[in-house]
């Protein structure tokens, strides 16, 4: 049975939950007609695959070449910008679950320099997770909490690929990863401090359950997870709209050689 996820006035998505699920191609072109991207499962109905439209922007030429042509000291601003930002949204996460090493992590944030050539994003991990869960190892396949961040992880970066074609920009060019087996490349790169948003919907709906299947009501929770709350500067909206904001700022960042002007997530306030 196909599933249907998340619907917005610019960005609508399918996700069939099922691999029986027979589409005819009429269908498929149908849907990228009218701009919806699809997720497909594989056979334990995880995400396994995207279909996105080939939007018609007003500006796609223009976008396409500013963004094959930005220099690498935008790109490694870019990249440092999107890292601390994802630190900086680790690290208020640990503060709202009362973590004590939430302080540290936000210094680290502070250190990023351009490019990340420490790779602080790393040495931030390697303090973030111990935090986030107990005995937890982000790399271990039978942990049902990282089945849970998967699939979440997922479906953002299938929201972010259709805000980025939405705005005439080319997935495959990324200003950090670059990946030649990669058509995601840019997402990858504008996903990381989104993470943090997903983290914590694993955290309330798994807490430290490292064992089981994921269940019909799991797969649902995290796919709702587009509709959760975050907020970009003084406004408040879903992390669905958020992933637009992020795609048409990193486009004026490109046309400005100015990563000041990125607009990432972060954490709305409790109130």
């Amino acid at each position: 049975m196909a599933r249907f996820f998340w619907r917005s006035r610019t960005l609508p998505g399918w996700c069939l939950d099922t691999p029986q699920t027979s589409v005819t191609g009429a269908l498929l072109s149908a849907l990228a007609g009218r701009g919806v991207a699809m997720i497909v499962p594989d056979a334990k109905h995880h995400p396994a695959g995207v279909l996105l439209p080939f939007h018609q922007h007003h500006a796609q030429a223009h976008v396409a070449h500013m963004q094959v042509g930005i220099g690498l000291p935008l790109k490694k601003r870019l990249w440092q910008a999107l890292v601390v930002a994802k630190i900086g949204n680790q690290a208020v996460l640990l503060d709202r679950l009362d973590r004590p090493r939430a302080k540290a992590l936000s210094a680290m944030a502070g250190r990023v320099g351009s490019g990340d050539p420490d790779n602080i994003e790393a040495q931030a991990a390697r303090v973030y997770w111990p935090e986030l869960f107990r005995d937890f190892t982000r790399g271990n396949e039978v942990d049902r909490r990282n089945a849970l961040l998967n699939y979440g992880y997922a479906v953002v970066r299938a929201a972010l690929a259709r805000a980025c074609t939405a705005s005439g920009l080319l997935p495959a060019f990324g200003v950090h990863h670059a990946s030649r087996t990669n058509s995601f490349n840019l997402v990858d790169d504008l996903i990381e401090p989104f993470r943090p948003f997903v983290d914590r919907a694993v955290h309330d709906l798994a807490r430290d359950e490292a064992s089981g299947e994921l269940t019909v009501d799991d797969r649902r929770a995290m796919a709702g997870i587009l509709n959760h709350s975050v907020a970009i500067g003084a406004d408040r909206m879903t992390l669905l709209a958020a992933t637009e904001v992020a795609a048409t700022s990193m486009v004026r960042a490109m046309e400005n050689s100015s990563a000041a002007l990125l607009q990432m997530p972060g954490w709305p306030g409790e109130g």
